[in-house]
């Protein structure tokens, strides 16, 4: 099966998963009515580590916050350092706050 990431709204964080289980997770909270989704922790499971879950978690979080158009504080070392290696994800970043951010 292919890793799948839903958005857990219960516990404000979205999910990846694999055959083996879920994998990790990226905490999250929404501001301004929902129009902000700061992301706050990111973690993978160490027995999952080196198979690429990481990006693909950060991936399809960032491609639903987009779908709601809403914009992205990336609190989270592991999802500012992504939007930095992915420049296409950048303007999910309010400009006012990307130098906050190194972006």
């Amino acid at each position: 099966m292919e890793p799948q990431v839903r958005d857990n709204t219960e516990q404000s964080r979205f999910e990846i998963s694999t055959d083996a289980g879920q994998a990790g997770f990226a905490e999250y909270q929404l501001r301004d009515e929902g129009r902000t989704v700061a992301f706050t922790h990111t973690v993978i499971d160490p027995a999952f580590e080196g198979q690429g879950l990481g990006g693909k978690l950060a991936r399809a979080a960032l491609d639903a916050v987009r779908e709601r158009g809403a914009s992205v504080l990336p609190y989270c070392p592991f999802i500012r350092g992504w939007i930095a290696k992915h420049p296409e994800y950048v303007d999910l970043v309010p400009e006012e706050k990307r130098g906050k951010f190194d972006l």
